[in-house]
């Protein structure tokens, strides 16, 4: 990685002054974000990490000052200087230039993968369960949330390594089956459910719910969901033909949104498990029956009750905790993973907590190692035809709204598949709006902001990868072999070189936290600073040698800007 290398470069010559091993003076070295007021330096040392870092009492009272007085310039740093608490480096502007391009060259999408701050990160088996929408209601908004924002998850830990099972856990089982059942006798539509089952089952459901309280109608639903749950044949077959039809058709959809499973999962399989679940917890003496007849696990640390979770109802039948429990278990034997990641809305902050705990007093220490990624909810997300039902619905939409504006633009004539294009810029522009802030935010959606061409969207993003991209083909491919780097000195060059230095530390932040927003941030900001430099630096009319230099920068900067692209869900395109 190039930070890489001029780290290891800083860090061995501050060893040898304080008597420390560079390895530890390495997580205390940073690239300088790229600031607007032009000349900052490449590098900083906080003297406060380093004294954080190290166990020696020497450092107490280590000065920035009388430090930056002990070190020299060198062939790789060409400046040195101080600022509040730091130490700050200034690499060797041609050194600079040659080996950001070279490295950006070398690992193409591995760039900043590679970097040295993941070489102490062990590889792991990572479960991720996201998106599990319910079989007949509503795909919302949350469950388009969860989608992306698991996906990306499971993006970043694939590209660094690590090996991810991707898991669609359906609510495909409850009390809404034996509703959907009787409904279906009356309202199904055996050609609807074949071409658009998601839609039919809803408007089903819909009708059916209409008539649920009329106490024949319960009575039905519960004999119907009874039968299903002992295992009746023809009554599976209707409930295995609505839950194939309906993975068939979130298959097609997940596809358009660039996303894909290794297991659709689902409540269904975990019916008998779940009562293992129960007896084991009978057997731990961690059951308890409460004067309803309910069973409840106890989670007050006094052990007094104040808080407890309901693990069974009153006729023995297992609740959605109790499944969840026995799909922990089964994942663990199955997978034998190092963590288990579960992305949903942060209304289910509390189930997740009370799962975790009720694992850990099962004995099982790997409760440790689960984590829920939660996010705030979405306002304001409505389709011109109301409300949003369907995932597909919003796919429609942003398509719909995004060739409109294409068509309205001058510049959008000569796109090969301009409906492909729309789709994939739209993408972008729901996928930059939702990952701008913190995950657990909540936010007000809206379409014109997100839509918009300039600022900090997606579209923004995928017009400068597209620009960059036809810059490429106007003028030939760069070729790194004959780059005369003396060329790339200006100051709107080197502020893409220094941020192209940054990316390693920024893919280091988001592994941590799991937060897209470090990415997405850096994103915009590499797109602002390529837009500056393609206008002030031009291809066009320059010496050859100019040229050259000019394009292999242009191409670095597309590359990596495509890299986080894909990390974030989005599939950069080349023309729009």
């Amino acid at each position: 990685m190039a930070a890489g290398s001029f780290r290891r470069s800083i860090a061995s010559q501050l060893s040898k002054v304080l008597d420390l091993p560079p390895e530890n003076l390495i997580k205390s070295i940073s690239a300088v974000p790229v600031s607007k007021k032009r000349h900052v330096a490449d590098f900083q040392l906080s003297i406060a990490s380093v004294i954080e870092n190290s166990s020696s009492d020497c450092l107490e009272h280590l000065q920035a000052q009388q430090l930056a007085e002990r070190l020299k310039c060198d062939s790789v740093v060409s400046e040195i200087s101080t600022g509040p608490g730091t130490v700050n480096f200034t690499i060797n502007r041609e050194l600079l230039a040659k080996t950001v391009l070279q490295q950006v060259w070398k690992d193409g999408s591995e760039y900043g993968i590679k970097s040295e701050l993941f070489s102490t990160v062990p590889r792991q088996k990572a479960v991720i369960e996201f998106s599990s929408p319910n079989i007949a209601k509503k795909f919302h908004i949350g469950h388009l949330r969860s989608t992306i924002v698991g996906n990306f998850i499971a993006n970043l830990k694939a590209a660094l390594g690590h090996e991810v099972v991707r898991i669609n856990y359906l609510g495909d089982w409850g009390m809404q089956f034996g509703l959907l059942g009787v409904g279906f006798q009356s309202f199904g539509n055996k050609e609807k459910l074949k071409s658009s089952p998601l839609q039919h089952l809803f408007e089903v459901y819909v009708q059916i719910n209409k008539a649920a309280e009329d106490e024949n109608t319960k009575k039905l639903a519960k004999d119907f969901f009874r039968k299903l749950e002992d295992h009746d044949e023809q009554t599976l077959s209707i409930w295995k033909q609505f839950r194939d039809l309906s993975i068939e058709e979130y298959i097609r959809i997940y596809k358009r949104l660039g996303v894909h499973f290794d297991e659709y999962s689902g409540e269904s399989f975990y019916q008998e498990k779940a009562q293992e679940v129960l007896k084991m917890l009978e057997d731990k003496g961690l059951l308890q029956k409460t004067i309803k007849g309910t069973g409840v696990v106890d989670l007050s640390e006094k052990k007094d009750l104040s808080t407890v979770s309901t693990v069974m109802r009153s006729d023995g039948t297992s609740l959605y905790i109790t499944r969840d429990l026995a799909a922990a278990i089964d994942r663990m034997n199955k997978h034998s993973w190092d963590t288990m990641i579960y992305v949903t809305d942060k209304s289910q902050s509390n189930h997740f907590q009370h799962l975790f705990q009720i694992l850990k007093l099962m004995g099982y220490d790997w409760a440790e190692r689960c984590q829920h990624v939660s996010f705030g909810l979405v306002q304001g997300m409505k389709t011109r035809r109301g409300e949003v039902i369907f995932l597909e619905d919003v796919l429609n939409e942003v398509r719909s709204r995004m060739l409109q504006n294409m068509t309205s633009t001058k510049t959008t004539k000569e796109v090969q598949d301009p409906v492909e294009t729309a789709e994939k810029v739209g993408l972008a522009a729901l996928i930059i709006q939702d990952f701008r802030g913190l995950l657990s935010s909540d936010y007000q959606f809206s379409w014109d902001r997100a839509l918009q061409s300039r600022g900090d969207t997606g579209v923004f993003l995928q017009y400068t990868h597209a620009r960059l991209h036809s810059l490429e083909q106007m003028h030939g491919n760069a070729q790194l072999t004959d780059v005369n780097v003396a060329c790339l000195q200006e100051p709107d060059a080197i502020s893409v070189l220094q941020h192209l230095l940054r990316y390693d530390e920024v893919l280091y932040r988001s592994s941590q936290d799991l937060q897209p927003k470090h990415i997405v941030s850096y994103l915009l900001t590499l797109s602002h600073l390529a837009a500056v430099a393609h206008k002030t630096l031009p291809v066009k009319g320059s010496t050859p040698d100019v040229a050259q230099a000019r394009l292999c920068l242009f191409h670095a900067a597309r590359s990596v800007l495509a890299n986080g692209m894909k990390l974030l869900g989005i599939t950069p395109v080349t023309e729009m």
